[in-house]
C-alpha cells in the first residue's frame, strides 16, 4: 500500500482544529468503531442532534468522514485512508482509554451495538429456517469457503468489495487480506445482520452500505477484489451486475463470483425466488468476456453421495484485462522508441 502524501501547513492546522475539541474528538473516537448514525451519536454522547450534525459538518469538511445514505438514514465514518486520518489514528492510539469521558462512550457504545445485534439476530432467526433448506441441498458452506479461499489466495489487497453481502461473511472471511472492505445489499435488514456480525467479530476496517447491485453508490476502479456469492441467481439480469462490478475493478483487479451449477430443481423459483437455475460455464466466461474480464480459474464444487444434495457450486475467477493493456501499450513504445534509436 502506498505511503498517504504528507499534509501542507494550512491542512495540517484545519485538520488539528477540526479534532482538536472534546465533542469532535470522543465522535472521531466512536467513528473509528464502525458506522453510526445521528441518533446513535447523540444517544451516546447525550447532545441534541442540531449539535452533533454541526460538529459532524465541520470533521466532514476536512475530510475525516464519510457519509453515506441508507433510506431515511444518513450513516458516518471515520474515512478509510488519507494523511488527516492516520493523524486522527495516531491520536486516537495515544488517548488514554481509561478516560472517565472515552470509557463512558465506549461502554454505551457497546450497549448500541448489542441492542442493534439483538434486533439483527431476531430477523436472521425468523428466516434461518428457509436458508437452512438451501445450505443443506449444496456442498457444505465451510467447504465452499475453504475452496474460494484457495482461489482467492492469501496475497494482500487495497479494497475489497463483496456484493449482495449478505449477513457479511465474505467481509469476515477475507479479514487478513484487506486493507478496506465494503459489503452493498438491497436489504436493510440484512445490512443490520451485517453490521451486527462486524460488529461482534471486532472488524472496523469494513463498512455495510445500502445499494444496488445494478447501480453501486461507489466510484468505480477502486477495488482489487470484488465478491459475489450466491446472489446472481435471484437476478432477472445477472451479466448486468457483472458488468457493474467489473466496472468497480481496479485495473487488473479481480472478480470471483460464487454460484450454483445448471441443475433442474424447478420449486427454487417457487419457494425461494431463484430467477436462475444455475449458470454453465460458457454463459459465465462469455459475461465476463463482454464485461472486459479474463477468466483466471473454474472450480466446481460437487456434492457428496447424499441423497439430499443435489447441487453444485462453482467459483468463477476472473481478472480484470486494463493493467495487461497498459502493460501491451507500454512494451510497444518503448520497442519504437529503441527503434528509432537504431
Amino acid at each position: 500500500m502506498a505511503a498517504e502524501p504528507g499534509l501542507g501547513l494550512d491542512e495540517l492546522v484545519d485538520i488539528l482544529k477540526a479534532a482538536g475539541e472534546p465533542t469532535r474528538l470522543r465522535l472521531l473516537a466512536l467513528l473509528a468503531a464502525g458506522d453510526l448514525t445521528v441518533t446513535d451519536l447523540t444517544e451516546i454522547l447525550g447532545q441534541s442532534q442540531p449539535r452533533i450534525s454541526r460538529h459532524l459538518k465541520l470533521l466532514a469538511e476536512v475530510a475525516l468522514i464519510d457519509r453515506y445514505q441508507e433510506g431515511a438514514w444518513a450513516y458516518f465514518r471515520l474515512k478509510g485512508e488519507g494523511s488527516g486520518v492516520a493523524l486522527v489514528r495516531d491520536l486516537l492510539l495515544v488517548a488514554d482509554g481509561g478516560d472517565a469521558v472515552l470509557k463512558r462512550d465506549a461502554e454505551r457504545l457497546s450497549t448500541l451495538k448489542h441492542a442493534r445485534s439483538e434486533k439483527a439476530q431476531a430477523y436472521f432467526s425468523r428466516n434461518a429456517s428457509e436458508w437452512d433448506e438451501l445450505r443443506r441441498l449444496h456442498v457444505r458452506e465451510e467447504d465452499v469457503e475453504a475452496a474460494l479461499k484457495a482461489v482467492v489466495g492469501s496475497e494482500a489487497v487495497d479494497g475489497l468489495l463483496d456484493l449482495g453481502t449478505g449477513t457479511g461473511r465474505i467481509l469476515q472471511l477475507f479479514e487478513g487480506i484487506y486493507e478496506r472492505g465494503v459489503g452493498v445489499d438491497a436489504s436493510r435488514d440484512m445490512l443490520a445482520v451485517a453490521r451486527a456480525n462486524l460488529d461482534r467479530a471486532g472488524i472496523t476496517k469494513a463498512s455495510i452500505r445500502h445499494g444496488d447491485i445494478f447501480n453501486l453508490p461507489l466510484d468505480g476502479r477502486q477495488f482489487d477484489l470484488v465478491t459475489i456469492h450466491q446472489v446472481l441467481h435471484f437476478l432477472q439480469q445477472p451479466d448486468a451486475a457483472i458488468a457493474e462490478a467489473a466496472r468497480m475493478l481496479s485495473p487488473g483487479g479481480r472478480l470471483a463470483i460464487i454460484d450454483l451449477a445448471p441443475h433442474t430443481l424447478e420449486y427454487l423459483r417457487d419457494e425461494h425466488a431463484h430467477m436462475r437455475l444455475g449458470f454453465s460455464r460458457e454463459t459465465m466466461a462469455d459475461w465476463l468476456e463482454k464485461a472486459g474480464l479474463s477468466v483466471e480459474q473454474v472450480v466446481d464444487l460437487k456434492p457428496e453421495t447424499d441423497m439430499d444434495r443435489q447441487l453444485t457450486v462453482t467459483i468463477w475467477l476472473a481478472r480484470d484485462l486494463r493493467q495487461a493493456a497498459v502493460s501491451d501499450a507500454s512494451a510497444g513504445a518503448r520497442a519504437l522508441a529503441r527503434a528509432g534509436r537504431a
